[in-house]
């Protein structure tokens, strides 16, 4: 398992007792997430939008419960919040999980703004609302946890994802600056830059078959680890050298990911019309 860098560590803390919020724990991560906190005895809140897959990832667990909602719905949002809150009293973790990945040149999205919509709507849009309408709880509480499920290439600027990284960017930016306002507060943020995971969103993007990859129980941990010690980041082991190397030498880094878009094709899925 590739070793992640966890910056900012804090004193670990149980989460036994605690409320955590998964959102996407229909499937992948999401779902795995919900398994390891379940096990440590956690009242687990699975939220996504299908109910009948996340009936089937809440099954066998121990003090789990299923709100389906549309997190792109601003009504919805509002309503899964009042409910939670109504039933749990308010959520201690969040994960912000849920997301979308669209690999496509851009020589093939200039006639596809909707990308950069779709993939802002649940990658920053959903996360934010969803974060803000919990965060007054969390500061009357005086404690709050915020987890960012997000990728490396926020450091590297991969090409082929302008309109995934950007909305993932926008986040990792957003949670960084609300940490430093809610840090008196007890609340607290970690952004997670994992490496690519196998799971069903990976497919479309290629390459899901690569064994580098982190399988969904390997991110899983590292998300509970996340919830446990509270670091300000966690980050793969090249994504911070990939960012230097920008910093300090971006003609250099241009150079080299301008070469692996050329080597790299679009895919067949890129090539559609989704």
């Amino acid at each position: 398992m590739t070793r992640y860098r966890l910056a900012g560590r804090r004193r670990p803390v149980e989460l036994a007792g605690r409320t955590v919020l998964v959102t996407g724990a229909s499937s992948g991560i999401g779902a795995a997430t919900a398994r390891r906190v379940s096990a440590a005895g956690a009242t687990t809140i699975l939220v996504a939008r299908r109910a009948d897959q996340l009936e089937a990832a809440a099954a066998g667990l121990e003090h789990a419960h299923v709100h389906p909602a549309d997190l792109t719905d601003a009504d919805a949002v509002a309503d899964l919040v009042a409910r939670v809150t109504a039933d749990h009293g308010g959520v201690d973790f969040l994960v912000n999980n849920a997301g979308r990945s669209i690999r496509r040149s851009l020589a093939l999205s200039t006639d596809r703004f909707h990308d950069v919509e779709r993939t802002m709507a649940i990658n920053f849009f959903a996360p934010v609302r969803l974060t803000l309408a919990l965060l007054p709880g969390m500061r009357e509480r005086g404690f709050g946890h915020v987890v960012n499920v997000l990728s490396w290439g926020v450091q590297l600027r991969a090409p082929k994802f302008s309109a995934y990284l950007a909305s993932k960017s926008a986040l990792d930016t957003w949670s960084r600056v609300a940490a430093r306002e809610t840090l008196a507060d007890g609340v607290t943020f970690t952004n997670m830059r994992l490496g690519a995971v196998r799971t069903p969103m990976l497919v479309p993007t290629g390459g899901a078959e690569d064994r580098r990859q982190l399988d969904v129980d390997e991110a899983a941990a590292l998300v509970e680890r996340a919830l446990r010690e509270r670091p300000v980041t966690v980050n793969h082991p090249l994504g911070t050298p990939g960012e230097l190397l920008t910093v300090l030498a971006p003609r250099l880094s241009d150079a080299g990911m301008n070469r692996l878009h050329r080597r790299t094709p679009d895919t067949a899925a890129a090539r559609g019309t989704r």
